[in-house]
């Protein structure tokens, strides 16, 4: 199912979230595939549950963090100002290299990261975070969500199977809107 047609109110909340914050009326032109993306990050905080060992303390803030060159050109930052889920603040960090990434709860990898994917995600296996990426057979070589451009369109393809090795619970409003990987 399409995400700018998903009829799911989490879909349907981005969409107008990401006008929002592009300061236009919802009938103006469309927010583009990477602040749908940036929106869908803030988004995934609040439909992934992390086991208790996920972060320091009760106040510890959800990191969402950018591995590479960052596509969103500040959007994302918008989307998680003054944001709390579950009593908790929202991060963003863009770390230099997959070392620095320790602490992250969600971990956008950009493209321009793709010859390094293997060891990116080879070093956050067993950890409690939530790979995110755009990059091609991204959820087929162990991350869990890609973010897919059909027609214009922003999909979600997900790996529950990598998920459940990181300890992640996903919701079901989440899943509604999404591919499972190997299908489809």
């Amino acid at each position: 199912m399409g995400f700018l047609r998903a009829r799911a109110p989490a879909a349907a909340a981005a969409v107008a979230l990401a006008a929002g914050l592009l300061g236009a009326p919802p009938a103006a032109a469309a927010p583009t595939a990477q602040q749908v993306e940036a929106v869908f990050l803030f988004y995934f905080s609040q439909f992934v549950d992390w086991p208790q060992g996920a972060f320091a303390d009760p106040h510890s803030p959800i990191v969402i963090c950018v591995l590479g060159s960052d596509p969103f050109d500040g959007t994302l930052d918008q989307a998680v100002a003054g944001e709390r889920v579950n009593g908790r603040p929202i991060a963003v960090r863009r770390p230099q290299s997959v070392g620095g990434a320790a602490g992250c709860h969600i971990l956008y990898i950009s493209s321009s990261e793709s010859g390094k994917l293997p060891q990116i995600l080879s070093s956050v296996k067993g950890h409690n975070v939530l790979t995110v990426s755009d990059l091609n057979s991204f959820d087929q070589s162990g991350g869990i969500v890609r973010f897919v451009l059909v027609n214009e369109h922003v999909q979600l393809r997900i790996n529950e199977e990598a998920a459940r090795s990181a300890g992640l619970v996903l919701s079901s409003k989440l899943l509604r809107v999404a591919q499972r990987a190997g299908s489809g």
